[in-house]
C-alpha cells in the first residue's frame, strides 16, 4: 500500500510541476510578446526627431520670443521624454519578468521529468496504449525544449533590450531651437552668418593696452585667422601651423583655457597645403550646434568634438587646390554640418568644387553636390525664405541656392567674377553676392533655375569690396572696402545714401548690435557709427593688438580674437 501512495503522491507532484511549467510558459510568452511591442514603439520613437516638434520649432522661427509658443516646447519636449523613460522602465522590469517566468518553466519541466523516472514503468499493453506513451513522452520533452529556448530567447531580449537601453540613453539632447540659435554665436558672423547681435546691451568703449573695459585675455597656442564662436559659457578657436592643427575652448566667464586638442588625420597629414600669409593653416571659422564643435584645417582635415573635448570622429576631405589656401567657414543646418569645398578646374578643365552635407554626429556624408564653380573663398549661408530653407554659396561666376536637406539646387544667378572672398547675406528679403571683380548684386530668392535676367533686383558696381562681407540691418546696406571705405545703400532699390572714409584698412566684416555697426580695422581699432540713413561717429575703441578676425557678441559681453590674444570685452 505505502508504495501505491507514493506513486499516487509522486503521479500528483508530476501534475504539478508540469502544470506550473505550462503556466510559467505562458506567462513567458505574453511578457515576451509585451517586451516586443514595447520594443518596436522605443525604435520607431524617436526623441530627437519629432515631427511634431520640429514643426514647433519651425514656428518658432517665424515667431522668435513667443511666449506660448515656447510653453508648447517645452511642455511636448517633456511629454515626450516622460514617455521614454516609462517605456525604459517597462523594458528593464519585463526583461527581468521574462527571465523569471523562463527560468519557472525550466525548473517546473526539470521537476516532473525527474517525477516521471521514479514511476515505474507502465506493463506493455497493446500497440495503442504504447504509441499514446511515446507521444507523451515527446510532448514533455517537447515542452522541456520549448523551456529552453524560451530561456535563450528571455537571456538574448534581455541584452538585447539592455543595449538598446544604453544607446537611447546616449541618444543626443534635441536640436537646440531657433532661439537658442540666435542666442548664441554658432558660426562665421553669427546666426545666418549675417553679423548680427542678438543683444543690444553690448560694450561700446573699451582700451586693450590699459585694460578699461576688458574682463580677461587668454594666449591662444597657435596662430589662426579663424573667428570666435560661443555656445553658452564656451568659446571655441582654432589654430595651425605646417605640421600642429589644434581646436581650443575657453570658459566664456574666465577665459580660461579649458581644453586643446590636436587634430590629425592619415590621409589629411602627409602634405603640406600651400597658402597664403594672410590666410595661413587655420583660416576657417569653427561652427557649434549646440552640441558638438567642428573644425576644418587648410590641409582638408576635418573634425568634431564634444563640448568635454572628446573627438566624436576625424576624416580627411583630401588636400585642396587652392590658390591662397582653403579658408570657406563651417555652417551647420538641423543635424547637417556643410562644407563648402571649392578647388581649381583639374588639367582638362573640369570643376572639382563640391558641397558636402555630413551627419554631424557620426561624420557619415549625408550628400555630395559637385559645384560648376572654382576655388573660392567665401562662407556659405543657410537661410530662411518665404519660399522655405536655402544654402546659398557664392563664387565666380554663380550665386546659386540650394535645398540644404538634400543639395538640390533651387536657383542660380551668373553675376560673380574673379576671386570671391566676401560671403553672401540675406536681408530686407534679398540675397546680397558682392565681389570686387563683379558687381554688387540683389536677388530676390523665390525663382527656379538660372534667374540672372529675372530675380536680381538692383546691383551696384562702384567701390566694392574683396574681404569683407556686407552688413544689412533691414533697412540699409553696408559695405566696407579693405582700404577703410563705407558706403550705405537703401537694402530695397539699391539707392546709395552716404559713404565714408575711414583711413586705414579692414579684414573684419562689419557687425552690428542694436542700432550701431562694428567696424574693426586690422591694427585693432574699432569705429562704432551709427546705422542710420547719415554717417555718425559714435566712438571708438581701442584693442592694443591687431586684429583680422570678426567679432562675436553675446549679452553684455564682445569676444575678439587678437593677433595673439582671445579678448572678452565686457562689464564685470
Amino acid at each position: 500500500m505505502s508504495g501505491a501512495a507514493d506513486n499516487s503522491a509522486r503521479a500528483e507532484g508530476l501534475g504539478v510541476a508540469w502544470a506550473t511549467a505550462a503556466v510559467a510558459g505562458a506567462f513567458s510568452l505574453i511578457v515576451c510578446a509585451l517586451l516586443g511591442f514595447n520594443f518596436a514603439r522605443m525604435r520607431g520613437a524617436d526623441l530627437r526627431d519629432s515631427d511634431q516638434l520640429n514643426a514647433l520649432k519651425q514656428e518658432l522661427f517665424r515667431r522668435p520670443g513667443d511666449p506660448q509658443l515656447q510653453q508648447r516646447i517645452r511642455r511636448l519636449d517633456l511629454q515626450l521624454r516622460l514617455d521614454y523613460f516609462r517605456r525604459r522602465s517597462f523594458a528593464a522590469t519585463g526583461a527581468w519578468l521574462l527571465l523569471g517566468g523562463a527560468a519557472v518553466c525550466l525548473i517546473g519541466a526539470k521537476l516532473a521529468a525527474g517525477l516521471r523516472k521514479r514511476l515505474p514503468a507502465p506493463q506493455p499493453q497493446d500497440p495503442t496504449t504504447d504509441r499514446h506513451a511515446r507521444a507523451a513522452a515527446l510532448a514533455r520533452w517537447s515542452a522541456a525544449a520549448a523551456g529552453l529556448a524560451l530561456a535563450c530567447a528571455a537571456i538574448l531580449l534581455a541584452a538585447t533590450t539592455r543595449s538598446s537601453l544604453d544607446d537611447l540613453l546616449k541618444a543626443e539632447p534635441p536640436l537646440p531651437s531657433p532661439g537658442e540659435m540666435s542666442d548664441n554665436w554658432p558660426g562665421f558672423r553669427g546666426p545666418g552668418g549675417a553679423g548680427i547681435s542678438a543683444y543690444a546691451d553690448v560694450p561700446t568703449s573699451w582700451n586693450g593696452r590699459t585694460g578699461e573695459g576688458i574682463l580677461w585675455k587668454t594666449p591662444v597656442p597657435l596662430p589662426g585667422q579663424n573667428s570666435p564662436v560661443v555656445w553658452a559659457d564656451r568659446v571655441f578657436l582654432t589654430g595651425a601651423t605646417e605640421k600642429q592643427r589644434e581646436v581650443y575652448c575657453f570658459d566664456a566667464g574666465t577665459g580660461k583655457l579649458l581644453w586643446r586638442r590636436p587634430v590629425s588625420t592619415p590621409a589629411g597629414s602627409r602634405e603640406v597645403p600651400r597658402v597664403e600669409e594672410g590666410a595661413g593653416f587655420a583660416a576657417p571659422t569653427a561652427a557649434v550646434d549646440g552640441r558638438r564643435v567642428y573644425a576644418i584645417f587648410a590641409n582638408g582635415d576635418l573634425a568634431c568634438f564634444d563640448f568635454g573635448g572628446s573627438q566624436l570622429w576625424a576624416k580627411s576631405l583630401g588636400l585642396p587646390d587652392n590658390d591662397y589656401g582653403y579658408a570657406s567657414s563651417l555652417t551647420t543646418h538641423r543635424h547637417l554640418l556643410i562644407v563648402q569645398y571649392d578647388q581649381n578646374m583639374d588639367a582638362e578643365g573640369r570643376s572639382r568644387s563640391q558641397l558636402i552635407a555630413l551627419d554631424g554626429a557620426t561624420g557619415r556624408v549625408a550628400w555630395v553636390t559637385d559645384r560648376d564653380v572654382p576655388d573660392s573663398w567665401a562662407t556659405p549661408i543657410v537661410a530662411e525664405t518665404p519660399r522655405g530653407w536655402q544654402l546659398i554659396p557664392s563664387a565666380d561666376p554663380w550665386v546659386i541656392a540650394y535645398d540644404p536637406a538634400d543639395g538640390r539646387e533651387i536657383w542660380r544667378a551668373k553675376c560673380m567674377a574673379g576671386d570671391v572672398a566676401p560671403s553672401p547675406i540675406y536681408g530686407a528679403g534679398l540675397v546680397f553676392a558682392v565681389n570686387s571683380e563683379a558687381e554688387l548684386v540683389a536677388i530676390r530668392p523665390d525663382g527656379t533655375g538660372d534667374v540672372t535676367t529675372t530675380h536680381v533686383a538692383w546691383t551696384a558696381q562702384a567701390d566694392l569690396p574683396d574681404i569683407c562681407s556686407p552688413l544689412c540691418d533691414g533697412k540699409r546696406l553696408y559695405l566696407l572696402t579693405s582700404d577703410g571705405l563705407l558706403t550705405c545703400y537703401a537694402a530695397g532699390d539699391g539707392k546709395k545714401l552716404w559713404q565714408h572714409e575711414l583711413e586705414t584698412t579692414f579684414h573684419c566684416s562689419p557687425s552690428l548690435a542694436g542700432e550701431r555697426i562694428y567696424l574693426i580695422s586690422q591694427g585693432g581699432l574699432t569705429w562704432i557709427v551709427a546705422a542710420a540713413d547719415a554717417y555718425e561717429e559714435i566712438g571708438k575703441a581701442e584693442l592694443g593688438e591687431n586684429c583680422d578676425t570678426c567679432p562675436a557678441f553675446m549679452d553684455g559681453r564682445i569676444y575678439i580674437r587678437g593677433e595673439k590674444h582671445l579678448f572678452c570685452i565686457g562689464r564685470k
